[in-house]
């Protein structure tokens, strides 16, 4: 069985995002950057198939500027075989990367793509859904636990109401979420093998999908900082601060 994840570059999540003098966006100078959190987990669940056999292959696959290679190895050193950069310097939104997705699935032709739910910057949590539908495979969205026999995937799934147990047929999309595992580090001597695994850089022009985005961004600006909380002394203040001061109640 083949798998494909799709992995997203994204400012590490231990970083504190700053916005651009002007506004304009967010700035990523001198900038720490790693593997969406959620893809690193699709990238461990792929890798834990493949231990227990139930996988031969795994193909990590990203959208993005040449710099993005800096994720793909760190993909190939916690386990996958071979990487896929699909180049392009536009901000690529949920749609574009999904259709890139689709002719990477028609060419490499996986029995799973396993990706993170959503990446911790634009939070979309879209593309998965949008790759299932251009595809027509069946989904599973919010996997907690996934285990794959007969050709078919039974995933756990993590739904407002509790968990929801679902079994889809082989080829799917699966999107995984926090509880799927804990992902491993990266080893040094991995990290020094993933130098010579193969990635291979696709033009994303020569893939004959337009990537224009439809959403500009027009201000990027930090939130307004709250006020210091007070301490009241008695329930009776409580309700008469609550009434005049902040009236959310009458």
């Amino acid at each position: 069985m083949k798998i494909l994840v799709p992995i997203k570059r994204v400012v590490d999540y231990n970083v504190k995002v700053r916005p651009k003098a002007d506004e304009s966006g967010v700035d990523l100078n001198n900038v720490k950057m790693a593997i969406n959190p959620f893809c690193e987990i699709a990238v461990e669940e792929a890798v834990r198939l493949k231990e227990a056999g139930s996988a031969t292959e795994i193909i990590a696959v990203t959208v993005g500027a040449t710099n993005t290679q800096e994720q793909l190895r760190t993909a190939l050193a916690l386990g996958a075989d071979r990487a896929i950069l699909v180049e392009t310097d536009i901000e690529v939104e949920p749609l574009g990367i999904s259709k890139v997705l689709k002719a990477i699935v028609e060419k490499e032709s996986p029995d799973l793509i396993i990706m993170g739910k959503q990446a911790i910057d634009g939070d979309n949590n879209q593309t998965g859904q949008m790759l299932a539908a251009l595809m027509g495979y069946p989904q599973a969205t919010f996997a907690s636990e996934l285990k794959i026999s007969d050709n078919k995937a039974e995933v756990i799934r993590e739904v407002d109401g509790g968990l929801q147990t679902i079994s889809i047929n082989l080829p799917a999309v699966v999107t995984s979420d926090l509880r799927l595992n804990e992902p491993r580090y990266a080893s040094l001597p991995n990290i020094m093998k993933a130098k010579q695994k193969q990635l291979d850089v696709i033009n994303s022009g020569d893939l004959g999908v337009d990537l224009n985005p439809r959403i500009s961004t027009v201000k990027v600006s930090p939130p307004p900082e709250r006020e210091a909380g007070i301490i009241v002394e008695s329930v009776d203040q409580l309700v008469e601060k609550l009434k005049n001061e902040a009236k959310v109640i009458s």
